[in-house]
């Protein structure tokens, strides 16, 4: 995002870039000033260099993260689709808690080689999120299928009341 403030004498363009996982998220400002050394956030950018270094991104230039993608069916049905590479579905928990879809994955791998120096070599993924639901979703019936490392959790809707006509009626004066 890029945004000039007005009320700074030089153009200011100011770059937000804010990166989100499920412990929450991490935002960081840069600005760019045209024409002097005027730049307002000179110190925070440089006390932002001093903590995380020049090369704060770089260990997250490699990680996939995975998408979720949320939309209606006909408005009869919400469908979230989570994309879950090397999930098995064992991995995977699906629930609804408090009015809200719950979907969250946790993998562990763990190899034991005696030949090599290590003892035991270990990684793991996680994957959280929740996903608020509109009033009219029916909790008891949703259903859940990961197939190809995609999960599709389809949420059905319940049909929204249909509209109740008033009748108006001509009022007789008295005289």
């Amino acid at each position: 995002m890029a945004i000039s403030y007005p009320a700074f004498p030089l153009p200011l363009t100011v770059k937000i870039s804010c990166f989100y996982n499920h412990f929450g998220s991490i935002c960081f400002i840069k600005t760019t000033s045209k024409g002097g050394n005027n730049e307002p956030f000179t110190e925070l950018n440089a006390l932002q260099r001093q903590f995380f270094g020049d090369d704060w991104a770089t260990p997250l230039k490699g990680v996939n993260i995975p998408t979720t993608d949320v939309y209606t069916n006909d408005d009869k049905e919400l469908v979230v689709e989570a994309h879950l590479p090397n999930f098995n579905h064992d991995d995977v928990d699906v629930h609804v808690d408090d009015g809200a879809l719950v979907i969250q994955a946790e993998r562990h791998e763990r190899e034991e080689d005696k030949k090599k120096k290590y003892v035991v070599r270990e990684s793991s993924s996680s994957f959280y999120r929740r996903i608020a639901l509109p009033e009219r979703a029916d909790a008891d019936s949703v259903e859940a299928h990961l197939e190809d490392g995609i999960l599709k959790v389809k949420v059905p809707l319940k049909a929204l009341p249909e509209p109740k006509k008033i009748a108006v009626k001509h009022k007789t004066s008295k005289k």
